[in-house]
């Protein structure tokens, strides 16, 4: 037999070498959060693990047991005749459930059975998501970061596509949260992942990176949206050199009524999103911006947002916690077209090597 347990993290360490890594868990758990790339064959899935709990509180344990044997060896076989089959003999997996090892470790019973060399997560998913946290922490003081700032509407986010377009490691905190990260950042139609996967997708990105080569990075808050990016992650960002990236006022408008072509198409979602703003700047003039869009009249709004509202509050938000924003290199694309910041970028990435 060839079935090894191993301590969540080595996995965290050796994720890579698995040819495939499978969670045991139920479909609800995994859509929380899994293991990059993990396949789900659950071993109980959501309403067969409610109904064992419900026999294990109203009939006893021993009964709960005898069921449960029968459904997941029932899934088990299911998993094996549907992706096992044309498995050779040195194929390698990993396996993980959510902390004792039951689901998993059936399902990794039988395949050792078989004969495959499967490993097993000591620990589940629990156990990895804590070594991979720790993960996060070292893996942020062993990058370099370049952090590029700028008003809002200033373009910062298609400068790092520039430069992910000219070979430089990016880090996009937005992509990977789903929100634009101020109060009207909400994607309509695209939910935010979890907190937990929200950890993964960041450990994900980071340990791709190569340390001897400058990392890019958004000048975020500590949350975006309703996912906070990693402490420790967050105070490496704030300590790091930094970018101003600068746009002239109606390129700035114009770009951010591109960005939010949502919010023209749609002036009702736009008024219900301005709401939020009354508490910070009054009643009357939230007002006086909804009238505004119902007119048609959306620039304008844009300008005076930023102008009363995204200015100000931007600029003392840097200044207060990104330590060497006041010695930040300037950088004008003049223009928010692919070419101008694609120019910003090259030119970004000749200075960083």
């Amino acid at each position: 037999m060839s079935l090894t347990v191993i301590a969540a993290p080595d996995a965290v360490q050796r994720l890579a070498n698995f040819d495939t890594v499978i969670d045991a868990r139920s479909e609800s758990e995994y859509a929380e959060d899994h293991l990059p790339g993990a396949l789900n064959w659950p071993t109980l899935n959501d309403a067969e693990r409610q109904f064992i709990g419900t026999t294990y509180k109203q009939v006893n344990a021993f009964e709960a047991k005898k069921r449960g044997a029968a459904l997941a060896a029932r899934n088990i076989g299911a998993h094996i005749e549907r992706e096992v089959i044309d498995k050779a003999r040195d194929w390698s997996p990993l396996l993980y459930c959510w902390r004792g090892g039951k689901r998993s470790g059936s399902l990794a019973l039988v395949l050792d059975q078989i004969g495959f060399r499967v490993h097993l997560v000591e620990g589940g998913y629990k156990a990895f998501r804590a070594a991979m946290l720790r993960d996060i922490e070292a893996r942020s003081e062993a990058l370099r970061f370049q952090v590029v700032c700028g008003t809002t509407g200033s373009g910062k986010t298609r400068l790092l596509h520039a430069l992910q377009r000219a070979g430089a490691q990016v880090l996009d905190l937005e992509a990977l949260a789903r929100h634009r990260s101020s109060v009207l950042g909400a994607i309509p139609g695209v939910p935010q992942p979890s907190q937990k996967c929200f950890d993964t997708l960041v450990w994900d990105a980071l340990r791709g990176f190569d340390t001897a080569r400058t990392v890019f990075v958004e000048s975020e808050s500590k949350k975006v949206g309703n996912v906070a990016v990693p402490e420790r992650l967050m105070e490496r960002i704030r300590e790091s050199p930094c970018i101003n990236l600068q746009l002239p006022l109606p390129e700035r408008v114009d770009l951010l009524l591109e960005d939010y072509a949502y919010f023209v198409a749609n002036p009702e979602h736009f008024c219900n999103r301005l709401d939020v703003l009354t508490a910070q700047r009054g009643k009357a003039l939230v007002q006086a911006w909804k009238d505004s869009v119902v007119r048609g009249d959306v620039a304008a709004v844009v300008q005076d947002l930023l102008l009363t509202h995204y200015d100000p509050v931007y600029v003392q938000s840097m200044q207060r916690n990104f330590s060497q924003f006041a010695h930040a290199r300037e950088v004008a694309p003049g223009e928010r077209s692919a070419a101008a910041m694609d120019a910003a970028a090259g030119a970004l990435m000749n200075l960083a090597l």
